[in-house]
């Protein structure tokens, strides 16, 4: 099964496995826009991307990390957030994806990252991934570590929380 992983967010990252294995990992495609050239997702690029990467239509799914409004962030932050995150949901319906969703307490429970740095993800996957230590070798790259996380927690719990 092809497992696209997604991090949500301006800054977030989908990673692609295939049994486990990773197939690749990007930070997700922006653009400037408007006057003040403030980021925005690159819908159409991120829908070229995935679509390049389908093997089989009926084998794939998008898995995406469940994400809500958090205390102290601004009004604008978050609607650019939810902006972000409904051009990926309107993305893989266009492509005809099922889309699954995780919270993140789910998945940080599976890997025993409960309570632990945020970067304690990207040191999970490189422990795991011993090949992407040079590809994650920046702090900025934890949102590729948890877009990783993401679709291995759904390839690990063999779906069972999604096919009820």
């Amino acid at each position: 099964m092809r497992i696209f992983g997604i991090d949500p967010g301006l800054t977030g990252a989908l990673a692609i496995l295939d049994e486990k294995k990773i197939v690749d990992v990007i930070d997700l495609p922006t653009m400037s826009d408007g006057k003040k050239n403030k980021k925005q997702l690159n819908s159409a690029h991120l829908s070229q991307y995935i679509s390049d990467k389908i093997l089989d239509l009926s084998n794939s799914v998008v898995v995406v990390e469940q994400v809500n409004a958090m205390p102290g962030q601004g009004v604008t932050s978050m609607f650019n957030f939810g902006q972000t995150f409904g051009a990926i949901k309107g993305v893989s319906a266009a492509l005809k994806l099922p889309i699954f969703f995780v919270r993140p307490s789910k998945w940080k429970k599976h890997f025993e990252l409960i309570n632990s740095s945020k970067d304690a993800s990207r040191t999970k996957v490189i422990e795991m991934y011993p090949m992407m230590a040079t590809e994650l070798s920046k702090k900025k790259d934890v949102n590729k570590s948890d877009a990783i996380l993401i679709a291995r927690y759904f390839s690990e719990t063999g779906h069972k929380d999604y096919l009820k």
